[in-house]
């Protein structure tokens, strides 16, 4: 064998990926129905993750998804947990899903979309009249001529190339609308930023949970989930206080908001920023969100006769779903031998005072003061706690861009790209068009341009 022979075939071998790709690989990747089927299951798990209370511990999709009874009858904490539906959108799969769905799109937009604008951007004059039958509307008009239309398609905001010379006869050519042509590509290049912006966050973003007594500062570290290349950086350098932590409380004792009054502090303990959060006003610093989402009752601050001030933890007991009650004990001895049980279930200041048989005493409310086994017992203060979430998302930014992009790329579509051939050969103007879309529009301009030209010649309609 010859090495032009040799060449010959390492080349070939080369080629063999290259039109397995095109032949085999292509005609799927661009089909509409993978596409659409993609589209729904990404649908489908993205539901699953708003539903689903995603990133939280393993305790609570055991006691919230129990084996028995499953709910639907399959889904337990062990099927969350071992298909990744407590972090869908940082699954594998899913991101894999999201990888192939832009890579349908991307594939389609360079197989058919910009083939399709390249085509809409090509004309040609038309130069004989049997050209015109082959239009799905045309007419003939005797005794009119070629420059008798162009102010009607100015008019009308079309682009005009004419041809007038000794040798041919007048030839024009109109057209408008090409922007619906190029609104599908913009489509895709929004759909494709906004997958490329998700997988990004997915990947470098990261959620925590904090519960942060009022008056504390802190800094993000309980982090709950966190993308495979996430960064910590983003939390160095800076802390945050929460200043105050209160609710606010219908007329009938119900929660009507709660609020966080936050600030930011650099390493020397200054304010940098400063923000009063509730549900759906978040604080926002460096790209970090802090999200107000959850509350409780943290502290109790009491005092025994003259001692002094007592800041004794209240933890959050188990009622079997019967609604959120904290509570604490309190000796009133100093061997601790006796004490009593304080029970809280909001920030109103009501507080009920147990026994050691579990008998109730009293009910005071905060700076009330009352005698238990022989001591004076004053409550001072019940002191909350804020519920927040925090979350870095770099992929937020991205997603916006493909929205926006999105949004014009529709808008740009709803234009037909209309066309318009005219074509003089003696007394007789030959005129026909064709548009992509809203036909009965495009025929109806046709047909008023018709109707313009209908006082200068007898119509004969083809």
């Amino acid at each position: 064998m010859t090495s032009d022979q040799t060449t010959s075939t390492e080349f070939s071998w080369w080629l063999i990926p290259g039109r397995f790709i095109r032949r085999e690989i292509l005609p799927v990747l661009t089909d509409l129905r993978l596409a659409i089927i993609l589209l729904l299951v990404i649908a489908l798990f993205s539901v699953s993750g708003t539903v689903i209370e995603q990133g939280q511990l393993p305790d609570f999709y055991q006691s919230n998804y129990p084996e028995h009874p499953a709910l639907f009858g399959f889904l337990s904490w062990k099927v969350i947990q071992v298909v990744g539906l407590d972090h869908v959108y940082r699954t594998w799969w899913f991101l894999s899903l999201l990888v192939l769905f832009g890579t349908s799109l991307t594939a389609c937009t360079f197989t058919r979309q910009l083939p399709a604008l390249k085509a809409a951007q090509k004309w040609k004059y038309y130069e004989e009249p049997r050209n015109f039958t082959k239009l799905a509307l045309s007419a003939e008009l005797e005794g009119v001529c070629l420059s008798s239309i162009l102010p009607i398609l100015q008019q009308k905001s079309y682009r005009i190339f004419q041809e007038t010379s000794q040798e041919k006869d007048d030839i024009l050519y109109a057209r408008k609308g090409i922007v619906g042509r190029i609104g599908p590509i913009i489509v895709h290049i929004g759909i494709v930023a906004i997958l490329l912006g998700g997988i990004w966050g997915a990947m470098t973003g990261f959620m925590a949970q904090e519960m942060i007594t009022s008056g504390d500062t802190f800094q993000v570290k309980n982090i709950v989930d966190a993308g495979a290349w996430s960064s910590k950086d983003v939390l160095k350098d800076w802390s945050v206080r929460v200043n105050r932590f209160w609710i606010d409380y219908t007329p009938t004792g119900g929660i009507d908001q709660f609020y966080s009054d936050m600030s930011v502090l650099n390493n020397e303990g200054k304010e940098v920023n400063h923000e009063k959060i509730y549900v759906n006003k978040p604080l926002r610093y460096h790209g970090v969100v802090f999200y107000q989402t959850d509350w409780g009752i943290s502290n109790v601050r009491v005092r025994l006769n003259k001692s002094p001030i007592f800041q004794l933890p209240m933890v959050q007991l188990d009622t079997k779903g019967r609604g959120r009650i904290w509570g604490t004990w309190i000796p009133t001895k100093p061997d601790l031998s006796e004490g009593v049980s304080l029970l809280a279930k909001d920030l109103q200041g009501m507080v009920l005072i147990y026994d050691a048989q579990g008998k109730l005493i009293n009910t005071v409310r905060a700076g009330m003061s009352i005698p238990v086994n022989g001591v004076n017992l004053q409550i001072l203060d019940v002191m909350g706690s804020t519920g927040l979430q925090i979350k870095f998302d770099p992929g937020i930014p991205i997603v916006y861009t493909g929205f926006g992009l999105l949004m014009l790329g529709v808008v740009m579509s709803y234009f037909s790209h209309s066309q318009i051939w005219a074509l003089q050969k003696g007394e007789t103007l030959y005129i026909g068009g064709k548009t992509n879309r809203a036909q009965v529009a495009f025929e109806q301009e046709v047909l008023a341009i018709l109707d313009q030209l209908s006082s200068l010649s007898n119509v004969k309609k083809s």
